[in-house]
C-alpha cells in the first residue's frame, strides 16, 4: 500500500499588501526590478503572488519606468 505524500506549499502573499503600500511608485526602480525577469519581462502574479490590484499597478509602473529609462526593455545582447 502506497502512502500519500503530503506536499507543503508555502502560501504566496502580496508583498505590497504586507508592507501596506497602496500605490506602486514607478520611480522605485530598485523594488520594481524584483518583479521583472532577466529578459525584462514582467513576472506574472501566479508566480510572484501579487494581488490583482497591485499586479495591475505594477505592470503600469514598470512600463512607465521603462519609458523614462529607469528599467531596461530587454536584456543586454552582447
Amino acid at each position: 500500500m502506497l502512502k500519500k505524500r503530503r506536499s507543503f506549499r508555502r502560501q504566496k502573499v502580496c508583498k505590497w499588501c504586507v508592507d501596506k503600500i497602496e500605490a506602486v511608485d514607478f520611480k522605485d526602480a530598485k523594488r520594481l526590478r524584483n518583479f521583472i525577469t532577466d529578459r525584462g519581462k514582467i513576472i506574472p502574479r501566479r508566480i510572484s503572488g501579487n494581488c490583482a490590484g497591485h499586479q495591475r499597478q505594477l505592470g503600469g509602473a514598470i512600463k512607465r519606468a521603462r519609458s523614462i529609462a529607469l528599467l531596461p526593455f530587454a536584456a543586454d545582447l552582447l
